[in-house]
């Protein structure tokens, strides 16, 4: 194997035709020289900010203090209809149409509204299935709704798990338990992008094992979303969920996104309506048909989008980073993201496999097809030591305990230059 060099580092940058979009986003300063910018590898975790969302949110500040209440129909991007606007971009980025993407709440909000309308046990059929390692907030709320209906999480919870020995979920292994198993199963809920690993699921498979059994599929796409091309509404996908504070770059906290497949929807015909109005959700006026949404007696009346899922009007200073991320990845595209992402992570891996000694083993899958941005090192020694003198070359990156680090060169503003830069800081540090 040849050893990369910082001169095919350069080369492949200056061969970059997203190169450009680096000078778009607010580079953090390094930790260790102010004058330097840092080793950022942590868009897994969040990303970094456009420099459109501060005048953006300025926009609406303005508008606010320019027209007050008359802002909801004349601001420039007028609030009453603002979640309108970023319909159809969210439908494009997850592969679905427009009406059956709502963005609203955070990731685990819309899980439970979700799950609340879409898990329905009964005695035959009590089970939700995950994969796992799950990220803890999944768990909870997985328990909870089990236990919100009278069902206990030791006995009816259930985890796809991978074989002793490997750290990555085999897909044939997952349709071998519902084959077996899924006359029991009420709800497979899996990950999209495994947060710890890094894996990338077979959704389309998963999903078709799941129905040949009669249970509902839903997907966490947290790590998903803006990382990798998906097909929600082809494969069948009944529900989703996601944040858009990673890969999305609409910083800290910002507003999630849910999906629910059109033959949910009530659309075609009255029967139809009649079931999808008797569903089980939380309702609020923002769900409602926007025709009678300030009928002050009225009756609560879904409207035939994935909004009714959706409680209150939009938080406009939330939603506007999510509106200016939306608006890059549209400008983008997910297909020339997922190229440049293949060919950077594709390269740090193979830096990191040039890197001498048994110290550390990337547990993430070596198949691009089967992976995001995001490369999982397991440590086996003194690995939170490693971590410590990553982050005192300058290195912004991320630690799961008990000893996983994760590095994520994001497509948008990552260069092969950093991942070369991190391949030298952790050469240097294992040898120390």
């Amino acid at each position: 194997m040849s050893v990369p060099n910082y001169e095919e580092a350069r080369a492949l940058d200056a061969q970059d035709l997203l190169a450009g979009y680096r000078e778009r986003f607010w580079i953090p300063p390094s930790p260790v020289d102010p004058r330097k910018e840092a080793i950022y590898l942590c868009g897994n975790s969040l990303g970094l900010q456009p420099k459109t969302t501060r005048g953006a949110l300025l926009q609406e500040l303005d508008d606010w203090q320019r027209l007050g209440v008359e802002g909801h129909f004349e601001a420039k991007t007028p609030w009453y209809s603002y979640h309108e606007v970023l319909r159809e971009p969210a439908a494009r980025l997850v592969g679905a149409h427009p009406d059956e993407v709502v963005v609203m709440n955070s990731l685990t909000v819309n899980l439970h509204l979700l799950m609340l309308s879409f898990y329905r046990p009964t005695p035959e059929r009590p089970q939700i299935v995950i994969d796992g390692p799950c990220f803890p907030s999944d768990v909870y709320a997985v328990k909870s709704q089990l236990r919100l209906h009278g069902y206990d999480p030791e006995e009816h919870l259930r985890w796809l798990r991978p074989r002793e020995g490997e750290h990555c979920l085999r897909t044939e292994d997952a349709e071998a338990y519902l084959a077996e198993h899924g006359q029991r199963v009420a709800l497979v809920l899996v990950t999209g992008v495994n947060y710890l690993t890094g894996q990338r699921m077979d959704l389309a498979r998963i999903t078709a094992a799941g129905h040949a059994q009669g249970a509902t599929v839903g997907v966490d796409l947290a790590h998903a979303t803006g990382n990798v091309p998906l097909k929600l509404h082809d494969w069948g996908v009944d529900f989703a969920a996601w944040c858009s504070y990673k890969y999305l770059n609409a910083g800290p906290g910002s507003l999630g996104g849910a999906f629910v497949h059109r033959k949910h929807l009530g659309q075609g015909s009255a029967e139809a309506f009649a079931a999808f109005r008797a569903q089980p959700r939380c309702e609020g006026w923002w769900g409602n048909d926007p025709d009678s949404r300030f009928a002050m007696e009225g009756e609560f009346v879904p409207v035939t989008r994935a909004d009714a899922w959706q409680l209150s009007n939009p938080p406009i200073f939330a939603m506007t980073p999510v509106k200016t991320s939306l608006e890059l990845f549209d400008e983008v595209g997910i297909d020339a993201l997922r190229a440049k992402s293949e060919a950077l992570t594709g390269y740090l891996e193979r830096l990191i496999d040039a890197i001498p000694g048994e110290a550390f083993q990337v547990v993430t899958p070596r198949d691009p097809a089967s992976r995001g941005c995001q490369l999982s090192i397991l440590v086996h020694e003194r690995p939170e030591e490693l971590f410590k003198a990553l982050q005192a070359a300058g290195v912004v990156c991320d630690f799961r305990r008990p000893n996983v680090i994760r590095v994520a060169p994001a497509p948008f503003y990552n260069r092969f230059e950093d991942c070369w830069a991190f391949a030298q800081v952790l050469r240097q540090a294992l040898a120390a």
